[in-house]
């Protein structure tokens, strides 16, 4: 890690290596997925509620569950939705049986984007990580998952934290 950063001291700690490692490793994934996605049109993000909303299926999902299953957080999910909407790749309306709720759906055109990218994307994840075993990739995906686990847990007591000081 140090020398792909051109760094000559040594990290203060092993946990600041480790910080930086998932952030470049993260970061040399995104690249290549996302120049993917760019050909077509879409950021990440929109990628990300486009496959939301095919798994929600027919009733499609509100706002605020949209951005609750994303896979990065997004300060502004309405304004995604609203570009997306406006390439008729989802659409919104209220839902019949609470017309306070206003429910979003992808659309025909949302469905053929995505089923255009996915052999593209599949193809793309086994290049980039296919040469780790199938016991190497469990090893790491179990690791991951601890880590943001343990974030998810801190990160629920700063909001507590910061709820009982405001």
């Amino acid at each position: 890690m140090l020398s792909e950063l051109r760094q000559t001291k040594p990290f203060s700690l092993p946990e600041e290596e480790l910080y930086l490692s998932l952030l470049r490793t993260s970061d040399l994934l995104g690249r290549g997925f996302g120049a993917l996605l760019k050909e077509r049109g879409i950021s990440p993000p929109q990628y990300n509620v486009l496959r939301i909303l095919r798994g929600a299926g027919e009733p499609g999902l509100p706002c605020g569950e949209i951005a609750s299953r994303m896979v990065t957080r997004d300060p502004d999910v309405t304004r995604l939705l609203d570009r997306l909407e406006q390439r008729a790749l989802i659409s919104r309306g209220r839902t019949p049986g609470d017309r306070r709720v206003v429910s979003t759906r992808i659309t025909e055109d949302g469905l053929a984007l995505l089923n255009e990218l996915d052999p593209l994307a599949r193809d793309i994840h086994v290049r980039q990580l296919g040469f780790l075993s199938t016991s190497e990739k469990r090893v790491l995906l179990d690791q991951l998952a601890r880590v943001r686990d343990q974030l998810e847990i801190g990160m629920i007591a700063v909001d507590r934290v910061s709820e009982s000081e405001g």
